[in-house]
């Protein structure tokens, strides 16, 4: 498996070699300089493990990456307090799941997703994202566009032994979402308000973005994965026209090396911040969407994320001996000045998820 790897990070760009490998041992030896970051990085960190292991059956990771997750089973067990319980669960346990058949991660999976659906309005259609925002920003009902990203946590789990309600609530909050998280041009709020008696949409809104009328890099990303999710496991037409759209907006803004500044509106470019991680997102995205696509357009999002994955992979964006991450270069919120030009692990965990996909469609295998 680790001579497989290489061969696909050989694939990508001849810079990346050997090194990688000794790159995930150090990481997995380094996790606890890693979660000294934010609580949502130190919480991704368990699928990224994860993510280790799978390349390399490595034992050493494993047994990391099953420590680390374990310490998020209590997320199964109380109130729902923030919608990113897919995006936490789904990638670690998900995986874990995935990789090894363990029951007991099949039920902590399907405890998960009662819990996060006790955030869905039926009168507004969508999951609450921030209960902690509805007060202080008079925000009554907010839904952040990451919320897509729970979704495919809730679709498995209705096709795995959860209830069937499950489903209709990702599909209620996709079609929702789609209905009003969008501008005309197919670029995306970040926070869409809603109105919890009438359902009604209220405004669209910024929270890490540059404006409320700007595309912030990352959630047009969570937009493109999210609704590649969505059309994989309804077959909606529907939303595969639909991502397509979202896709191309985002495609055709990009710099020339394929790496978004933070906002596509961010008024101090070309030397504004980068955000590697909605790269490493849109490429894995785009992966999965090009073997649902024609062929013209499959060549384009493979060439696409290719051309991504080769940026990333440079000297640019690897990060060497720097820090024990991959990637260097993503920006988590810049308005509260927080994670910029640094280092997150879920870029390393979107990138790790696109060579993987990349491996599969070049062997000819389902990704």
């Amino acid at each position: 498996m680790k001579k497989e790897f290489l061969l696909l990070a050989a694939l990508i760009v001849s810079s990346v070699n050997a090194q990688s490998t000794k790159k995930v041992d150090f990481l997995s030896a380094s996790l606890k300089y890693c979660v000294k970051q934010t609580e949502r990085s130190l919480k991704e960190l368990k699928g990224d493990s994860t993510y280790n292991y799978s390349l390399m059956h490595d034992e050493s990771i494993r047994k990391v990456a099953e420590n680390y997750t374990h310490s998020l089973e209590f997320l199964s067990r109380t109130s729902a307090f923030d919608h990113d319980l897919g995006f936490l669960v789904f990638s670690s346990y998900g995986n874990g799941y995935r990789l090894t058949g363990n029951p007991t991660y099949k039920k902590i999976i399907l405890d998960t997703a009662d819990t996060l659906a006790t955030l869905f309005n039926p009168t507004v259609g969508t999951l609450l994202s921030w209960p902690r925002e509805v007060k202080p920003r008079n925000w009554p009902h907010n839904t952040i566009m990451d919320n897509m990203i729970n979704l495919e946590m809730l679709f498995w789990a209705a096709k795995n032994g959860g209830s069937k309600r499950l489903y209709e609530i990702a599909l209620r909050h996709a079609e929702t979402t789609m209905k009003n998280h969008f501008r005309p041009d197919y670029t995306s709020y970040h926070v869409a308000v809603y109105d919890t008696i009438t359902g009604k949409f209220i405004k669209g809104v910024t929270h890490q973005g540059y404006s409320d009328e700007s595309m912030w890099a990352r959630g047009q990303a969570w937009a493109i994965y999210g609704f590649t999710v969505v059309y994989r496991e309804t077959k909606d037409p529907r939303f595969l026209d639909f991502v397509q759209k979202v896709a191309n907006v985002y495609l055709d803004r990009l710099p020339a090396d394929k790496i978004p500044y933070w906002d596509f509106s961010a008024p101090d470019q070309p030397n504004a911040p980068r955000d590697a991680s909605a790269a490493c997102v849109v490429a894995s995205a785009l992966l999965e969407l090009s073997t649902y696509t024609s062929d013209k357009v499959a060549k384009r999002y493979r060439n696409e994320a290719v051309a991504m994955l080769r940026e990333l992979s440079s000297k640019r964006y690897k990060s060497g001996t720097k820090n024990p991450s991959f990637l260097l270069h993503s920006t988590g919120n810049y308005p509260a000045g927080s994670e910029i030009d640094a280092s997150i692990i879920y870029a390393d965990y979107y990138y790790y998820e696109a060579l993987l996909r990349l491996k599969r469609i070049v062997a000819g295998q389902p990704i």
